[in-house]
């Protein structure tokens, strides 16, 4: 599977995304839009995966290559490839089906809870996000990282996969292919680190929740990755 790589902002990579398709000698190509890199040719590509970033996907004026995106989910989508977008990625999906996306009560930053919907267990692929690492049992409610203040409605025929309790949406399927994530799946340890020095958060605290979650949230991703990418 040959995978197309979108980053929205320099800093915001593909992580634990990145280090599975390297592992697993799986091609791919990523492309830096606020760089002002071209999109390539996509018809030799299988999956889209689309990053995130501190813009809203209602500033496209600002930053044109966000319909750029939406064109490329629909034009995945109707050619029944992969589709997996990651905090702006899986806002950037929604619009582009049609739904709203719009800002939050509040920023949603650190190691909190989401809990995944019956739907989701059932789900071949968020079942293995779900699946214990120890013990290989589904957890209902898991642990992740998130970083928004952004948030999305489910587009209409879509099937809602998980919710916080800041943001009732946190994932989404749309068919059998696309799958939005408003979490950071992909974030390795250092990037968490390198996101928030800056920022107005008890930094402490995150560190040492990224310190006790990470081992098993990476090992949740890389199973995802699993299936995802290698499932026809």
């Amino acid at each position: 599977m040959n995978v197309l790589i979108c980053k929205n902002i320099s800093i915001e990579g593909p992580g634990t995304i990145e280090d599975f398709l390297r592992k697993n000698d799986m091609p791919y190509t990523t492309v830096d839009l606020s760089a002002g890199e071209e999109i390539p040719d996509t018809k030799d590509f299988e999956a889209l995966v689309m990053m995130g970033g501190p813009m809203s996907v209602n500033e496209d004026d600002i930053y044109p290559y966000i319909k750029k995106e939406e064109e490329l989910v629909r034009e995945f989508i109707a050619k029944d490839k992969k589709v997996f977008g990651v905090c702006l990625g899986a806002q950037l999906m929604a619009k582009a089906l049609g739904a709203k996306v719009y800002a939050g009560a509040e920023k949603e930053i650190g190691w909190y809870d989401i809990e995944l919907t019956d739907s989701a267990l059932a789900d071949p692929f968020m079942g293995r996000l779900s699946a214990n690492p120890d013990t290989g049992a589904p957890d209902k409610k898991i642990k992740v990282f998130h970083w928004h203040g952004e948030t999305f409605n489910v587009p209409e025929g879509a099937v809602r996969l998980a919710g916080s309790e800041l943001f009732r949406n946190q994932a989404f399927r749309f068919g059998k292919n696309a799958y939005a994530f408003q979490f950071h799946i992909e974030v390795r340890k250092e990037m968490v680190y390198e996101w928030l020095k800056n920022e107005s958060v008890d930094f402490e605290k995150i560190k040492s929740d990224t310190e006790t979650e990470y081992e098993v949230y990476e090992k949740r991703a890389y199973s995802f990755y699993e299936m995802f990418f290698k499932d026809n």
